[in-house]
């Protein structure tokens, strides 16, 4: 008689849901697991955040209330003491590197760590750093790009066989959904200009003060610089706006519906200093935009396919960016190109395949 397999449950784990990249992915990877293997539940520290909008109802929230990250361990723990999973999904770096150390207390679970940067780039406080003595103690290490990978490798000594690289999905049916239903900000893009868009967390790590220089070059050009998202340093950079006298540039704060401002674009530009693997720079591709990505670590050469979806050059030399701007804005790219480009390597239904063959080797 054959045996039922049974489900495995997992537990992801995450601040919230607020739109950005790593929320991005886990909830397209809770919302498409095949329900017949898999029972998914999305732990929170707070039950917030635009993706809730999008989780599919048969995925449960555990909302722990628990506002800042180095108070919600004992939380965390306890849960998963009460629920037993088969796999605890760890999704965020900051709870990823606590969380390492309290391992061996659960033997019968099984422990994925999705990092989201180049650690040794972006993870800078001490208390932090010794948490990552205790990162081998994770099953399995998913990276998004080779730029990751060694990067644990060569600076916190994490054993190769730990750590699988998979890239993240891109869900074109949402996109497309998404598409449908999105006009032209009339109020913003002027008909007799190009626009140029850029997204991200308005903090240094996402380089648009070095855009905002490249910028100051196209002054007396009929381009304007779409910047969309918040941030700490956004009064920083209103500043430099002004500063440089950079009537062209408009800050557009958080959209929820950012593919709006992508369906029309002219250019997308990545300014970032560092990446994990950018979902954003993804996305745009999946919307047929042309990109100019900053030449910086986080897999930005596995997703750029020079002159099919974009090209790559360093921002830190801000004429000759805006001079590639310049001269982008005037050629002609084809928007199923820059499609087929992503969808043929980063569709969702790759990606969740090689989530899949992970969940069930352990």
């Amino acid at each position: 008689m054959a045996t039922v397999q049974s489900k495995k449950s997992i537990i992801f784990i995450l601040p919230d849901l607020d739109t950005g990249g790593a929320e991005r992915i886990v909830t397209t990877i809770a919302n498409h697991l095949p329900r017949n293997l898999f029972s998914a539940k999305i732990l929170l520290l707070r039950k917030e955040g635009g993706y809730l909008d999008i989780l599919k109802e048969d995925v449960e929230v555990i909302d722990i209330k628990t506002p800042r990250i180095r108070h919600s361990l004992k939380p965390i723990l306890l849960e998963i003491k009460k629920r037993k999973p088969d796999i605890v999904f760890c999704g965020f770096g900051e709870i990823n590197a606590y969380l390492s150390l309290f391992i061996p207390l659960f033997p019968k679970t099984k422990f994925i760590a999705r990092e989201t940067n180049v650690v040794s780039r972006h993870v800078k406080r001490k208390e932090i750093r010794f948490f990552y003595r205790f990162y081998s103690n994770y099953h399995r290490i998913i990276c998004q790009s080779d730029d990751m990978m060694h990067d644990l490798v060569e600076n916190f000594k994490i054993r190769p066989n730990k750590i699988i690289k998979i890239n993240n999905p891109v869900d074109f049916d949402f996109i497309e959904k998404q598409l449908e239903i999105s006009i032209r900000p009339e109020e913003a893009f002027k008909n007799d200009y190009k626009n140029v868009v850029a997204i991200g967390n308005l903090s240094s790590r996402k380089g648009f003060d070095n855009l905002l220089k490249v910028f100051s070059h196209l002054k007396n050009h009929k381009i304007l610089l779409h910047i969309l998202g918040d941030g700490r340093d956004r009064v920083l950079l209103h500043k430099k706006k002004e500063e440089f006298g950079l009537e062209n540039v408009i800050f557009h704060g958080q959209q929820k519906n950012p593919y709006q401002f992508l369906k029309y674009a002219d250019l997308f530009i990545l300014s970032s200093r560092y990446e994990g693997f950018p979902n954003v720079l993804l996305e745009a591709g999946a919307c047929g935009v042309y990109a100019l990505a900053n030449n910086c670590p986080g897999g930005i050469n596995e997703i750029i396919q020079p002159k099919i979806n974009g090209e790559i050059l360093a921002i830190e030399n801000h004429e000759v960016f805006a001079e590639k701007i310049l001269a982008v804005l005037t050629e002609t790219h084809s928007g199923d190109l820059i499609k087929e480009s992503i969808r043929s390597r980063f569709s969702k239904e790759l990606i969740l395949s090689s989530y899949e063959k992970v969940f069930n080797i352990l």
